[in-house]
């Protein structure tokens, strides 16, 4: 279920033209979540608006939406879809923040 899951927002933030999209699996580093997706929108008005559009293509798909946030500032939107997460940011957010190093294990 995760994969069709991750699947389906991945294409969906393609499909809304969203940048440089990333799928991490956090399964060794947290219970939280299987993975996390981010990706870049070029506006406020992009992080909205393909954030919006991904949380209802999802209910319309029949997948749950846990918890929505930043909807209100489009700097930095956070949608949980239990075992997958999805981060919607702008470019300068997404480099402040530098998430994939955060969760990214290094190799040995």
């Amino acid at each position: 279920m995760r994969k069709k899951l991750e699947s389906l927002l991945l294409d969906a933030l393609d499909d809304y033209k969203t940048l440089n999209i990333v799928n991490i699996n956090v399964q060794k580093l947290t219970t939280e979540m299987d993975s996390m997706i981010i990706a870049t929108g070029t506006s406020t008005r992009h992080v909205k608006s393909a954030s919006s559009s991904l949380v209802e293509y999802a209910k319309k798909q029949k997948f749950e939406i846990f918890g929505l946030e930043g909807e209100n500032s489009g700097e930095w939107i956070l949608i949980d879809f239990g075992d997958v997460v999805v981060n919607v940011m702008l470019a300068e957010t997404r480099e402040l923040y530098n998430l994939e190093k955060l969760w990214i294990k290094p190799k040995n």
